[in-house]
């Protein structure tokens, strides 16, 4: 065989982009964890919540426009739920109604083939900010400023992962979420509204205090408005149930060695192992959104726990209170998926009346 017929140049396979995503996706969150709490931002667990589902759902950058259009989305929740927050103090059971009715039109848009992002946003803007704004504005403010603050650090961050670890250019697109029909959509807006309103509910009392019940049941709601296959009363327990295990081994690991760089890398190595079985590169039986609530709850509790013991709180019970509500808040989950899970039509038997009704009898022969 001729030289000139072997190619020249030794041909090297791309790699697997599922490889490449999970990698990514776990540097991205440790980034914005410690950047989060290495500036000491404001709520500093929002930045790697928002990085995590930034990262999760995009296989891109974003672009100057798409950053905008979010910053946008941002402004425009954070003004619905100040516009909110005198509606709320002055004519509680009116508010409550316009926030469950805001609810179930966001969850219902990103369910109707909209934007997964907006919609989470305009979630986290109607329940947070709102509730925030009924005790302070000041504390409204503080919101606001933790969710522009965490985004602004979560897309840096996502643009860096990119950079860093760029998508191979012929990688698969994935093919986008389906557009569920009306009365489908309706249903499931509806489910995941009622999963939110207790904690939102319970968030009146003492918004700072349980923003992260906020953040869980918003999780929850999202889950479970795609989750509507036979078991996923047990993937949503099951995973706020590993949450919580991680996050105790996680802050067992880390008061070895307590620093932020060690944060960051043991948060690199636990958003790795989840990241694998979210990617499929681990055999595992569990859908994506398992271990995406998963990482979800383990950064809530272990970022809560964090800020309890710099302010001189105790750690331990306040852990488990928070992981009972959490608990708690995932029962209610499952309650509403059950209850409003439509049930299969038997066919019934034909009864005595319609099995000789005239219509049926045959004549006899002349």
């Amino acid at each position: 065989m001729p030289t000139d017929a072997m190619p020249s140049d030794a041909t090297h396979a791309d790699p697997d982009p599922r490889a490449l995503r999970a990698l990514r996706l776990a540097i991205g969150t440790a980034l914005c964890l410690a950047i989060g709490f290495g500036l000491d931002l404001p709520i500093p667990m929002v930045a790697p919540v928002l990085g995590l589902f930034l990262l999760a759902s995009m296989n891109r950058p974003l672009s100057f426009k798409a950053g905008l259009g979010l910053i946008v989305v941002v402004l425009v929740t954070t003004a619905l739920g100040l516009l909110l927050s005198p509606v709320l103090r002055y004519y509680p059971l009116s508010g409550v109604l316009l926030i469950g009715l805001g609810l179930f039109l966001a969850f219902r848009f990103g369910m109707r083939g909209g934007n997964n992002l907006v919609s989470l946003f305009l979630a986290i803007g109607l329940t947070m900010i709102s509730a925030a704004g009924t005790i302070d504005f000041r504390l409204a403010a503080i919101v606001i400023e933790a969710l522009v603050k965490g985004l602004f650090v979560a897309v840096l961050v996502l643009g860096f992962c990119h950079w860093l670890l760029p998508e191979p250019p012929n990688a698969p697109v994935p093919p986008p979420p389906p557009v569920l029909p009306d009365n489908e959509a309706s249903r499931l807006a509806l489910r995941a509204s009622l999963v939110v309103l207790p904690a939102f509910l319970l968030a009146l009392t003492d918004p700072l205090g349980y923003m992260p019940i906020i953040l869980k049941s918003i999780s929850l709601g999202r889950q479970s408005g795609v989750a509507a296959a036979q078991g996923a009363a047990r993937e949503l327990l099951g995973s706020t149930l590993l949450g919580g295990a991680l996050a105790i081994v996680f802050w067992c690991a880390l008061s070895l060695f307590v620093n932020l760089w060690m944060f960051f890398l043991w948060m690199l190595l636990f958003g790795l192992v989840a990241a694998r079985k979210l990617y499929r590169l681990a055999p595992t039986r569990h859908p994506p959104s398992f271990w995406l609530n998963t990482l979800v709850t383990l950064i809530i509790l272990l970022g809560q726990s964090v800020q309890d013991s710099v302010a001189g709180k105790d750690v331990y019970t306040a852990f488990a209170v928070r992981m009972g509500l959490f608990i708690v808040v995932t029962l209610y989950a499952c309650l509403m998926l059950r209850l409003l899970e439509p049930q299969p039509r038997t066919p019934r038997k034909p009864g005595l009346l319609h099995r000789y009704s005239p219509g049926r009898l045959k004549r006899s022969p002349p």
